[in-house]
């Protein structure tokens, strides 16, 4: 396939391994300065984007809604294919879950900690976090975590690992 022309508006955000849609859109709308409808407008799906940064992804993204948002992004279709969950594996929209240890050493919100059949870290033997363990509140969606601590009481992610417990 041959590479798409940037737009010379675009900042171009690489996407991490394992990486969730919602927390690539939110990097690349940052590094664009960019609004989700901004986003939704110039890739012609409008709305749905805000709906997939939520995981509400019913119905599922198609090849050619994926091919419009290649074209905005700057990253092929195919990539953005695998920052959403395989067919047939349940995810939760709600509540945003993380493992702070994972997060304390790569920044970024995982695909994985998503799916319903994810109870824990493998890599860390301890149980996601689905609210702050300070303050209880819960977490935002990834596409808004800029800064990566809690926004009530603003204990960083990385320090929530303290507080996670055993599986």
């Amino acid at each position: 396939m041959k590479p798409l022309p940037i737009p010379p508006w675009v900042f171009v955000v690489e996407p991490y391994e394992g990486e969730s849609l919602s927390h690539f859109l939110g990097r690349f709308r940052r590094a664009n300065y960019s609004a989700v409808n901004e986003i939704g407008q110039k890739s012609g799906l409008g709305a749905v984007l805000g709906r997939w940064e939520k995981f509400r992804l019913n119905p599922f993204p198609t090849q050619q809604q994926l091919e419009a948002l290649a074209s905005v992004v700057c990253v092929e279709a195919d990539r953005l294919r695998l920052m959403l969950p395989p067919q047939g594996v349940g995810m939760k929209h709600e509540p945003i879950r993380l493992c702070a240890a994972c997060y304390a050493e790569k920044p970024y919100h995982r695909l994985e900690w998503q799916f319903k059949t994810t109870r824990g870290c493998n890599d860390h033997h301890l149980r996601l976090l689905s609210e702050c363990p300070k303050c209880g509140a819960r977490f935002k969606v990834p596409s808004l975590w800029a800064e990566g601590i809690c926004e009530r009481c603003s204990l960083s992610f990385a320090e929530m690992a303290n507080l996670q417990k055993l599986l």
